[in-house]
């Protein structure tokens, strides 16, 4: 039995490692780490296929900016983009006709590795990250090639490792019907930092804004304080008043609902203010976007934004429409989505003064307006962003 032993230990290697590599399924383009992410370490980690690539790995540059989780249900597939650029892509199954996955704005509210579903039996759920407090979550699951699941969005068991360990509390997650993305935006009615350039307030929102993606970039921060609450805050001595404790910078989200007629400030999870807005031809749709603040330019006097834009409500796909699907997509330049919806949208919202100037003084990389039709979801409370279900 003992001189047994051996071939049977390598056997079951041999199984396990042909079975990661069949479920690891990269965009050839958009590989994890094409210069950007070296592999993370995990004890579950199987052996690179590619034994060079392996041997090249280091440790690589962190995140440039915000992280951005997008879903398409049609392409079933998931994006993610850093400070608006893609850098990864993979398949997803979605949820069945019967159990669909909602469709709008979300963000991680809690992760957990080794997560049992407290609803379906205690099905397992490695690498969850949770976006609905009533059970709709990211995890690794089994990936057919089309809509499988009881809502959720599971990810192939590789993805989902590296997907876990980059993200924080507070990621960006949208789903939408089709493929969307981030774009560049300028428009006078956005927010500008109110912070100067050289200011205590503006030394601590840059380095805080840094840290947001450092955080998640950084190995050995990443295993021990991926489960607790948001890194966003950072204490910057120069920022602290004499005998004073250094002050904290937290991104701050906005929300204007075309249905409500008002605006909501949340800071850390936390609701901050609201206030009444007016809204040009108000029985005129605004529709759903996602603008983001990147980083400060001109020395702090202004700062970049992206947009997302969701596309109106579409019908939902047959499970038998989308099982045609299963054969790989092929791969297709990217098209430049166009902000003038996004632009309408914002020159037809008139916010008081006061409120716009009490919002540039929180205003840091990071921070993101929500613009939309519908009032934010019932679960949007404590412990989360807003949520804002489009369908």
């Amino acid at each position: 039995m003992r001189k047994q032993t051996p071939l049977i230990a390598f056997t079951a290697f041999m199984l396990s490692a042909g079975i990661a590599h069949a479920q690891f399924l990269f965009w050839p383009q958009y590989r994890f780490w094409p210069g950007h992410y070296a592999p993370f370490k995990h004890k579950h980690h199987h052996r690179q296929t590619n034994s060079e690539s392996a041997k090249n790995a280091r440790p690589e540059d962190p995140p440039k900016g915000p992280l951005q989780i997008i879903i398409s249900i049609a392409d079933q597939r998931v994006s993610l983009f850093d400070n608006g650029a893609l850098i990864a892509r993979s398949s997803v199954s979605t949820g069945t006709q019967g159990h669909p996955t909602p469709l709008g704005v979300f963000s991680v509210i809690s992760k957990q590795r080794w997560h049992r579903s407290n609803i379906y039996s205690a099905a397992p759920m490695p690498y969850m990250q949770r976006i609905t407090w009533s059970g709709i979550a990211l995890h690794a699951g089994v990936v057919p090639g089309h809509p499988a699941s009881h809502g959720c969005i599971r990810l192939k068991n590789d993805f989902a490792i590296r997907l876990w360990h980059l993200t924080k509390r507070g990621t960006r997650v949208i789903i939408a019907h089709d493929d969307v993305q981030p774009v560049e935006i300028t428009n006078p009615h956005l927010f500008k930092p109110k912070a100067v350039s050289g200011s205590p307030e503006f030394q601590a929102a840059t380095v805080a804004g840094k840290s947001i993606s450092t955080a998640a970039a950084t190995h050995g921060s990443l295993v021990s304080n991926a489960e607790t609450p948001e890194a966003t805050s950072l204490q910057v001595p120069s920022s602290a008043p004499a005998g004073g404790a250094p002050k904290k910078m937290v991104p701050i989200s906005v929300f204007v609902s075309r249905k409500l007629s008002k605006l909501f400030v949340r800071q850390g999870f936390s609701p901050l203010f609201d206030v009444a807005v007016k809204i040009e031809n108000p029985e005129e749709p605004l529709g759903t976007h996602v603008f983001t603040a990147m980083e400060f330019q001109s020395e702090g006097a202004a700062i970049r934004w992206t947009v997302v834009s969701i596309p109106e409500e579409f019908p939902r796909m047959s499970e038998g429409a989308t099982k045609e699907r299963e054969a790989p997509a092929k791969q297709t330049a990217l098209s430049v989505p166009s902000p003038d919806k996004a632009n309408a949208a914002l020159n037809r919202i008139e916010i008081p003064q006061d409120t716009v100037e009490r919002i540039s003084e929180l205003l840091t990389p990071a921070s993101s307006l929500i613009i939309s039709d519908n009032g934010f979801s019932h679960e949007t409370g404590k412990d989360t962003d807003f949520i804002v279900v489009t369908h």
